[in-house]
């Protein structure tokens, strides 16, 4: 994976770890072209989703993103996803799409963000 796009360097570390360990989730046979670029507007459009839902909100104390109690559609969101990646012109499989969120809910298990159920 390439490390020299402008917004992985802008992002703090945590972050940073968050697109690598998703990027070496992904099995090499299904990565294809993907690059850090396209891990970040996965998972933006994943929060997108989440924004939609009611799901997530900005505490305004702190100004940080919030994830509220709730139940998440991955299929829905996985539909919202690759309908808006396909808006944007880009090349990122519904595979590639569903690998991104499942490596993101095992990174946030190994750093108890969440529980398994």
């Amino acid at each position: 994976m390439e490390n020299n796009s402008i917004e992985m360097a802008l992002m703090e570390p945590e972050e940073q770890e968050l697109v690598k360990f998703i990027y070496n989730f992904i099995p090499a046979e299904d990565r294809g072209s993907l690059s850090a670029d396209d891990i970040l507007l996965v998972l933006d459009l994943m929060d997108d989703y989440l924004e939609e839902q009611s799901l997530v909100r900005e505490n305004p104390e702190t100004g940080e993103m919030e994830y509220l109690d709730g139940e998440v559609d991955e299929t829905e969101q996985l539909n919202y996803v690759l309908a808006a990646v396909k808006e944007e012109g880009r090349s990122i499989t519904g595979t590639q799409i569903q690998l991104i969120q499942d490596a993101e809910l095992q990174f946030g298990i190994e750093h108890g963000y969440y529980t398994e159920e």
